[in-house]
């Protein structure tokens, strides 16, 4: 297959997605490199139908890769993820009125562009977890005890873009991140970054049946095929705190190559069936049939793809 990765600078030396992409290159498929943001790019020349099967994202939440991924979109090209999801759960003031839809489990979520405009929330409703509509990988992300502290010294007035606002959920000072990998579910817990004083080592654990029907649900809610769902295990329950479209997938066995084999279904099928993306936030999530009981991994090699493998380069 033909494949284009979008892959901003921030992962350009990421083993996700390098590895994947020295994966699919040792399978025998070309996969060009476009990186947004690093050079002049013809959009004509770039977004174009019949050069790719499929466009892979993996860029940071404010970062222009979606935009040329959604081009892509427009014009009929498949997209891993689908474009229109990966808008819904990059903007998380979008992500939770989406959530609260569909009947997620989710904190109360509350808008503004300035910190201080928080004050208006009950102060029953403290302490607060704040941080920005377009962040990721835990940017920004503060804990608000009272409502004096909602602005951060030499902050006042300043504009920040759209701020989201959430209760905090009481729990132990560890996330339980869910990832999803062709219908396949794997649970690794970690350290909240809410709570850096808590050290635990980041390690796979089982998933229980309620979290699992959970991440399925998200994947449903948003259509997403490959994502993350980062979980607290509150006092009453499990409740959804964030969902990230392609994560890093660690402590998941095998993960480069469940990755690269998942994109290379999820390509297929869409070149399968032109036309036939999923509708802004309709389900895309089936029970895959290559599940690890179905599915032989190819192995991996043993060494890195050589620089002479055929990973092109755009950019």
């Amino acid at each position: 297959m033909r494949l284009c990765f979008l892959v901003e600078e921030q992962y350009r030396h990421d083993g996700m997605p390098v590895d994947v992409i020295r994966q699919l290159a040792a399978w025998g498929h070309r996969v060009d490199v476009v990186r947004p943001g690093g050079s002049l790019l013809r959009l004509s020349e770039t977004v174009r139908a019949g050069d790719h099967d499929a466009w892979v994202l993996k860029t940071v939440s404010g970062g222009p890769g979606l935009t040329l991924l959604e081009a892509a979109a427009t014009i009929g090209l498949t997209t891993v993820n689908d474009a229109r999801a990966i808008r819904g759960v990059r903007d998380k003031a979008l992500a939770a009125v989406v959530a609260e839809r569909h009947g997620l489990p989710v904190p109360v979520t509350y808008a503004a562009a300035r910190p201080e405009e928080f004050a208006e929330i009950p102060e029953t409703e403290y302490p607060l977890v704040v941080k920005p509509a377009d962040g990721s990988s835990g940017r920004a992300v503060r804990l608000v005890p009272t409502p004096d502290e909602l602005t951060p010294p030499g902050r006042e007035g300043a504009g920040e873009g759209l701020l989201i606002a959430q209760p905090y959920v009481p729990n132990t000072g560890v996330d339980l991140k869910v990832y999803c990998v062709d219908g396949e579910f794997f649970a690794t817990e970690r350290c909240s970054p809410l709570h850096p004083d808590r050290p635990r080592r980041e390690r796979q654990v089982p998933l229980t049946a309620e979290v699992a029907a959970i991440a399925a649900e998200v994947g449903a809610a948003y259509g997403l095929d490959l994502y993350g769902v980062d979980v607290v295990l509150g006092p009453d329950g499990p409740v959804v705190v964030d969902v990230n479209d392609f994560p890093s997938f660690r402590q998941v066995p095998d993960a480069v190559a469940r990755v690269a084999w998942a994109i290379l279904r999820l390509a297929h099928a869409g070149t399968q069936t032109p036309g036939a993306a999923s509708g802004p936030y309709a389900s895309s999530y089936t029970s895959s049939p290559y599940g690890a009981s179905a599915l032989e991994l190819p192995s991996l090699p043993a060494e890195p793809a050589s620089a002479s493998a055929p990973v092109g380069g755009i950019g």
